[in-house]
């Protein structure tokens, strides 16, 4: 069975998540953390769990889900994992980043590339990876078929949806995200957003005023 553990970092409260089974090989989603204290929290959980990072896997490539991509992969000598799309997002990271006011986050190289229906592997799990833009071209999703669970990103949220103003954002391609790779889930199916509270896909599709 499959942990789901999430903290909030960095100043646009991103949701970032370490799922880990039994054998504690652990996946880390969306490396946020932009600070010493946000690093010194997530190495602590790990090292007091005695996990042992595999991959490391943006859900898409803007600036507050890939601040700690650096961090991350050289403390683990683990690997970014990423859709090959969200390449020219992620290549500009430092630009994006210096516009904020964050002037230490830089471009790492991914190593790994993945693609629609792919299985992501870890000790006896599995992550099947939906392809989803809209909101970004790059963005995916995880989902947990024995699980029932989905990590989204920013491509649904509780009773809202991501933004898609952004470059490369597509609002009728991010419904079309939505409605043919994610209500078509069980209604029960755990949904684990980038930002915010968790939900359902039942729930959205009965109370998302998007949808």
């Amino acid at each position: 069975m499959i942990t789901v553990k999430s903290f909030v970092f960095n100043p646009f409260q991103v949701n970032m998540f370490l799922l880990y089974d039994e054998t504690k090989e652990c996946v880390i989603v969306d490396a946020a953390c932009m600070n010493s204290d946000e690093e010194k929290k997530l190495l602590n959980y790990i090292s007091a769990n005695n996990l042992k990072p595999v991959h490391l896997i943006s859900t898409h490539p803007h600036i507050d889900h890939v601040a700690g991509n650096k961090f991350i992969c050289n403390t683990y000598n683990i690997p970014l994992t990423i859709h090959k799309d969200g390449l020219p997002i992620l290549k500009g990271v430092a630009q994006y980043a210096a516009a904020f006011g964050f002037d230490d986050v830089e471009y790492f190289e991914p190593k790994n590339f993945i693609s629609e229906n792919d299985i992501l592997k870890f000790g006896s799990s599995e992550l099947k990876i939906l392809y989803t833009p809209g909101h970004v071209n790059g963005s995916i999703c995880l989902y947990s078929e024995k699980d029932n669970f989905v990590i989204v990103g920013d491509v649904l949220f509780n009773e809202s949806i991501g933004r898609s103003d952004l470059p490369t954002g597509n609002h009728d391609l991010l419904i079309s995200s939505i409605k043919n790779k994610l209500l078509v889930l069980p209604e029960n199916t755990m949904v684990y957003p980038g930002h915010g509270p968790t939900t359902t896909i039942g729930y959205e599709k009965k109370n998302n005023p998007y949808l």
